[in-house]
Parts: structure tokens; sequence; C-alpha cells
């Protein structure tokens, strides 16, 4: 890995230095060569989405005695591990050399991440109590309900489910779909936005965030979608119907109207979570392919493949596009950490534009490199691409983060224009002085 040439870890805190020598041995010595066994355990019929294999069990255990537990969490909540935004991201790449095992195996995981950072930023004392402490100690999971089949979803003004405030409790009716973590059989809790004020003439007030159990009568699970043919069990992305579902008033998260404001803050650090590990994808990627290319026994035209120009090329032009991925995210990263989420929305939004981009890149040259195998269940490089495909719609479409960069740049238009005029006008001074 080349994290070390672009980032002096020697400078950031000794607690970080600890983990992060503890993750990389704790990945490449437990978490990948438990794949194999973590597919097998796993079978291939329904059972997928009742059992969790027994080898995802046995690397929590581990993890957790190597204090390598809820390190997402950052230095601002007193239930994480104390790092920075930036050191996590690092160990985030890590976890993404193996991404179905090492997260989880972490209680670092999309979506508990993000659901447990909303409850413990915004969450009542007893909202955390029920639902923080057990997510935190990796006994249940959960998911979170906002994309919806009905409309455009990347404008999360559009949508429709409703949350209807009855006497002392909320109903709640909608569809939903994509919903991660839905189809595990430890999914205990979703949070779910809808509308509580349809009517408010301001639209980022008309959402809010409530907490459903899983369990609560009027859920349906209606199926899991595939992507590219993969269901990702036992976790899924699934289709779920809400039928007049009842909970309490105080399953409200934070208060109506406040659901924009939530999920802004529950979307920025996820996303460069989701970024770095696109990078250690990325990285494991050019690995198989440095390992492919220089076997001896894959010769073509009386060649090692290593030793054709294109391949030569695209092995250059990976390492390239990594690092620089990787330059663009712990930049974003130490923006946060400097200016908190929201000061750093266009660097999390090019840091999200570009690093899935970059994986499919990366990912295609191993593919090819591998010839058929790189498209078959034989490599890790399928499911890397149809996750990182996926990427580039999840916590939002490459389309909305180019726009919100491309608005940011805009601001400085006028600056830009009064600037210039300065110097045309000093330009036209010194010209007219210079003639006489």
């Amino acid at each position: 890995m080349a994290t070390q040439a672009l980032v002096d870890i020697t400078t950031l805190s000794p607690k970080f230095q600890d983990l992060y020598a503890k993750a990389k041995i704790f990945v490449e010595e437990e978490c990948i060569p438990a794949e194999k066994t973590f597919e097998l355990q796993m079978g291939q019929n329904e059972t997928r989405w009742k059992i969790i294999p027994a080898i995802l069990e046995e690397l929590k255990v581990k993890a957790r005695a190597l204090g390598l537990w809820n390190l997402f969490l950052n230095q601002d909540y007193p239930e994480g591990a104390g790092l920075t935004n930036l050191e996590y991201s690092l160990i985030a790449e890590i976890t993404g050399r193996s991404p179905k095992l090492a997260p989880e195996a972490m209680n670092c995981s999309a979506p508990d991440t993000g659901n447990m950072e909303v409850f413990a930023k915004y969450g009542s004392p007893a909202q955390k109590e029920k639902w923080l402490k057990p997510l935190l100690d990796g006994k249940i999971r959960s998911a979170f309900a906002m994309t919806e089949p009905r409309v455009a979803s990347s404008d999360a003004t559009n949508i429709e489910t409703s949350i209807r405030r009855v006497g002392n409790e909320y109903v709640i009716n909608g569809l939903k779909w994509w919903i991660s973590g839905a189809g595990d059989p430890r999914c205990a809790v979703y949070l779910l936005m809808g509308k509580t004020d349809p009517d408010n003439k301001n639209p980022h007030r008309q959402q809010s965030i409530v907490i459903i159990p899983a369990d609560a009568p009027g859920i349906t699970v209606v199926r899991p979608m595939k992507v590219f043919g993969y269901d990702d069990a036992p976790e899924g992305h699934c289709e779920i119907i809400f039928k007049d579902v009842r909970v309490p008033l105080e399953n409200m998260v934070l208060g109506e109207g406040r659901g924009f404001e939530i999920i802004q803050g529950r979307l920025g650090p996820g996303r460069i979570h989701h970024c770095m590990r696109c990078i250690g994808m990325a990285e494991r990627a050019l690995e198989l392919m440095l390992n492919r290319v220089t076997d001896p026994s894959r010769r073509t035209f009386g060649k090692l493949l290593a030793e054709h120009g294109t391949v030569v090329t695209d092995i250059a032009t990976s390492r390239i596009e990594i690092d620089q991925a990787r330059f663009l995210v712990l930049s974003a990263a130490r923006k946060i950490d400097q200016v908190k989420a929201k000061g750093a929305m266009k660097e999390i939004a090019m840091a999200k534009i570009v690093a899935p981009n970059m994986l499919l890149s990366v990912l295609d040259r191993s593919m090819q490199a591998h010839g058929a195998a790189g498209i078959s269940q034989d490599t890790p490089l399928a499911h890397f691409y149809a996750s990182a495909r996926t990427l580039r719609y999840a916590d939002g479409p490459d389309a909305v983060h180019q726009a919100q960069v491309g608005k940011v740049e805009l601001r400085r238009a006028a600056d830009i224009t009064a600037k210039m005029k300065q110097q045309k006008d000093k330009s036209d001074r010194l010209a007219a002085n210079a003639k006489l």
C-alpha cells in the first residue's frame, strides 16, 4: 500500500498509529484469508437470509479484543475511539481491502455507522439507551429508509412517505427501496425519512426522521434488490412497504421538520468512509493485477503479460489514479476535522465523485488483465465492480455532487471579475504611462 507516501502517519496520534498497525495485520492475515470460508458458510439457498456465518462472528471477537471496534465515531463523540476523521479514513482504506468482512468485523459497516452517528449526535437519552447501545455493542443491526421507487430520490424533497401524527402516535405509510441491511435477521430498527409537514413552504422543513422497530406491525419486506445479479445476503438492499405502521411520539428524532438537517449530518462523514474503502478496494485490485501479469504461466505471444506495453501503461495509470483519489479524499477528511462536514461539502462532493469512478477504472483494467477469470466468482473483482457502480448513486448521484461543486465555484465569480477588472485597469494605466 502506498498510503505512507502520501500521509506521514508518524505525525498522527500514537493511539491511531497503534490501531492502524493492528488493522493492517487484522485485515491482511485474518479477514482476507477468511473470505472463502465466509462464502462457503453462506451457502447458496434461502438459508443465506437467515444464517450469519460463524467465521464473521469469530472475526468480530478478534477485532474487539484488538480494540478495533467502533473506530468510525470520531473524537466529537464520547462513545467513539477518539480518532480524527483523517485518522479513521486511513483505517477505512484498510477495511476496504476486504469490504464484505472487515468493516462489519470491526463494527464499522454501513448503514450502521451512519445510523449510530444519528443516534449519537441527535438522539435523546432514551433513544441512545434503547438503540445506540446495542448497535455499538454489535448485538443488533439497522437500516436507513429514504430512497423511494416512485420519485426521483436524488432530490430528497420528492419523497412521498407520510409520517402523520394521530393522538400520541405517528402513523407511517409509504414504499421504500434499496434499503440496505433490511434483509439481515439481526436488523432491529429502521431510521425512516418521511414527510410530517408536506405543505410547509420551505421544502427542506417538510421531512422528519422517525425510529421504527423492525418488528412493528405493518412492515412488509417485499424483496431484496439485485446489483448486477448480487443480492448481498444476508443484509440485502430491500424494497419495503410501510402500511399504517404506528410508533410513539418519542420515536421522532430531534423534532419534526429536522430531517434534512439530520441526513446532512449523517451523510457527510459517511461519504468519506465509502470513498476510503474505495481506495482500499482499488489497491487490492491493483495488487491482484500485479500478481496476475507477472505469473510465469500467463504468457501471450511469447511474453509475460507484464512485458506488454499496454499492460505496463494500465498499471501506471492505475497507480496514478489511486494516489490522486487518495489525496482528494484525505483532503476532504482533514477539512471535516477543521470546519465540520457542513463546511467541507465541496471537498466531500469532489471526493464522492472521483473515488467510485476511479475504482471502476482500476477494476476494469485488473479484470481485463485477468481475462475471463476477472468477471467470474474466482476473484473478488466482479463483486467489487458491482459495489463501485452502486456507489455512484449511493449517498447522492454524481450529477448532484457535480452541481454542488459547480455552484460553490460560481460563488467566486463576482470576486474574480472584480479582481480581473482591477488588473485590467492597472494594466491600462501602466500602458498609457509607458507611452508618455
